[in-house]
């Protein structure tokens, strides 16, 4: 036998091993490339499973150790407060196209001239006031000049309703996926084999970590979010505004995705202004703008309550990843910088393994 057929030799050898890696490698890539559209479902619903397994613990002792009906229930809650408020926005959007596009069609749509104080509004009101008398003394002028702009706040509402419809499948999808995932036996064991194969002995700590910061954004983001709508909501609701639910529901989306609820508050003061008069005009800007601006407060106090490292880290993890990532950045933004600081710590107080778990020579 000739030395490089000897399967023995080092030429052998590497063909041998480097064969393999390329076979693992293909393996590997194939099947993130089959996964990779659902991805984001899966990661949601991994990030729900993190947020909902207190309840789901609590439920479960409850009901006395049945998981399925408590992973049932779950879903039934979880689609209930997804589907119902969704309907209600997409609902009453639809009927108001419908309604207004009617309108227009037969000539019965009217738009009440402006009062004279919106002409004193600072750096708008002239504006402002020129093209809202325009649009009440003749609509179909108006409509006709600035008809590319309306064609274009058109488009991007089907759009934004197209995400949102998007968006709400994955939702549910992701909430089955937790369900399932949080009556799976193992499931928790399987999370903490995977952190201790990562980290080693700290592999449980850093689960943790994990855990309580999809707690934590939870809290600081979408809870802040339901309080602000709600505080909004209430104001829109007492002060006489149409469609105040609607327009909740838009605040705590804008909350949710990091967005200022002020994009919401703001015309609705300029409608209050122009409909009512000035003194419970300007009470209820102080409300809106002091609820519109509560996040402020609220956030930094639930994000950091409890939290395993500093709430600096987990807000700029928010931040960051929702920059780099969308909305689901907010989670894996906050997770991952959360765990990189944890390893840094780790690394510059020179910890060093447990002794068991050093290589005896």
């Amino acid at each position: 036998m000739k030395p490089d057929q000897n399967p023995n030799s080092p030429t052998s050898i590497a063909i041998d091993i480097f064969i393999r890696l390329g076979f693992l490698f293909l393996l590997i890539a194939w099947c993130f490339k089959i996964i990779l559209p659902f991805s984001g479902i899966i990661l949601w619903g991994i990030i729900l499973a993190l947020a909902l397994d207190p309840v789901y613990k609590i439920l479960n002792k409850k009901l006395g150790n049945k998981p399925k009906i408590v992973s049932v229930i779950i879903i039934v809650c979880g689609l209930g407060i997804i589907l119902f408020p969704s309907w209600l926005f997409l609902d009453s959007t639809v009927d108001g196209v419908k309604e207004f596009y009617f309108r227009i069609e037969n000539g019965s749509l009217t738009i009440p001239p402006p009062s004279d104080k919106v002409a004193d509004w600072p750096l708008i009101g002239e504006k402002t006031h020129d093209i809202w008398n325009q649009a009440s003394i003749n609509l179909e002028d108006f409509i006709a000049k600035y008809q590319d702009q309306m064609k274009g706040i058109a488009k991007s509402l089907l759009e934004g309703i197209l995400g949102m419809s998007v968006s709400i499948l994955q939702f549910i999808l992701s909430i089955i996926i937790a369900a399932i995932l949080l009556a799976t036996k193992g499931t928790d064991e399987a999370a903490s084999k995977i952190f201790n194969r990562i980290v080693g002995h700290r592999g449980e700590e850093f689960k943790n970590i994990a855990a309580r910061t999809v707690g934590n954004v939870t809290k600081g983001v979408l809870g802040v979010a339901v309080i602000q709508a709600v505080l909004i909501g209430i104001g829109f609701l007492l002060a006489g505004v149409p469609y105040a639910g609607v327009w909740a529901l838009l605040v705590m989306i804008l909350a949710i995705l990091q967005l200022p609820a002020t994009i919401v508050v703001i015309p609705v003061v300029i409608y209050l202004f122009a409909t009512i008069s000035t003194v419970p005009a300007v009470l209820w800007t102080i409300y809106l703008l002091l609820a519109g601006l509560s996040d402020n407060v609220l956030k930094p106090i639930l994000l950091g309550k409890g939290a395993p490292v500093p709430m600096l880290v987990i807000f700029l993890g928010v931040i960051g990843g929702f920059i780099l990532s969308g909305f689901i950045g907010l989670f894996t933004g906050a997770i991952i910088l959360s765990l990189g600081y944890k390893l840094l710590v780790a690394w510059i107080n020179g910890e060093n393994p447990k002794p068991e778990e050093k290589i005896i020579s």
